[in-house]
């Protein structure tokens, strides 16, 4: 009897998802989104699966690949309702909530469930050093260009470098198993 409690138990913890390690908790933020609007994650992204990326608009090296990426993920889960998408941008002097709202527009963004955010510096290098633990955002726009898979808790699940092609694959299924497997 112990041993089918057991071994049920085991199979109701693997149905729900990955066995995925927890890097710390993203607290809740405020920025600006792409409509010009205040963006509160608490609103948005609480009990939400969620994927992070920093970019900017005027990049033309990792940034174009990176969100395209992004897309593919969308899409490989078919716009799962309960998946969101949040681009960070590294450039807050030069990507206004006009100039994200384009950029999104040119690679497809749905603007109610793929987010691209702006506000101070301060909060964004905040966010992407001590959060997200990607680095600095000091002007220089030097990025890294790792994904950060978030769940449904705020809860940090997993790092992924985009240029990685096994990583990509990786994120996918973390991300499916993250979304109970029906994405």
């Amino acid at each position: 009897m112990k041993l089918a409690l057991g071994l049920a138990a085991l199979l109701a913890v693997t149905a729900c998802g990955p066995k995925l390690p927890s890097y710390g908790v993203v607290p809740d933020f405020s920025l600006t989104d792409q409509s010009g609007r205040a963006f509160q994650s608490k609103d948005t992204l609480n009990g939400k699966v969620w994927v992070a990326n920093f970019v900017f608009t005027t990049c033309q090296g990792p940034c174009p690949r990176m969100t395209q990426q992004f897309r593919k993920l969308r899409d490989e889960v078919k716009d799962h309702p309960e998946l969101r998408m949040v681009s960070f941008t590294i450039d807050p002097e030069n990507d206004t909530p006009e100039a994200l709202a384009t950029y999104g527009k040119t690679f497809g963004a749905n603007p109610d469930k793929w987010y691209f955010l702006t506000g101070e510096q301060k909060d964004l290098h905040h966010l992407s050093r001590n959060v997200f633990m990607l680095g600095n955002i000091d002007g220089s726009l030097e990025h890294s260009t790792r994904f950060v898979l978030v769940d449904r808790e705020s809860r940090i699940r997993g790092f992924y470098d985009s240029s990685d092609s096994e990583a990509m694959q990786k994120l996918l299924t973390d991300m499916r198993g993250l979304l109970g497997g029906s994405a």
